[in-house]
């Protein structure tokens, strides 16, 4: 169970992420209380998941989700370059994810 709320937790990571830029600079107020929203959901579950998984693990993880989640979102909804180089890195990063759940 303790990795289906990382699971969650890091997506709430790539919603307020993605958020940050909606909300141009924490000028806009709907698009900033949902950022602070996905932000304290994100970190309280990461939180909970801890309870369970090893720090090192549980943090990586979290954040391997926030990036790699935000790179495609950010090619999707922003334009953001797809070229080979960055799409080569975040095969990296999902690597080092499914390592460290299959060494946990």
């Amino acid at each position: 169970m303790s990795w289906i709320i990382l699971v969650i937790a890091g997506l709430f990571e790539v919603g307020w992420a993605i958020g940050l830029k909606y909300t141009e600079g924490f000028s806009r107020l709907w698009p900033t209380v949902g950022t602070v929203t996905a932000m304290a959901i994100s970190v309280g579950l990461l939180g909970v998941a801890m309870r369970d998984l090893p720090v090192g693990t549980a943090y990586a993880v979290w954040t391997g989700i926030g990036a790699v989640g935000t790179v495609i979102l950010g090619i999707v909804l922003m334009g953001d370059p797809a070229n080979a180089a960055r799409l080569v890195c975040v095969g990296l990063i999902l690597c080092g994810i499914i390592g460290l759940k299959l060494t946990s």
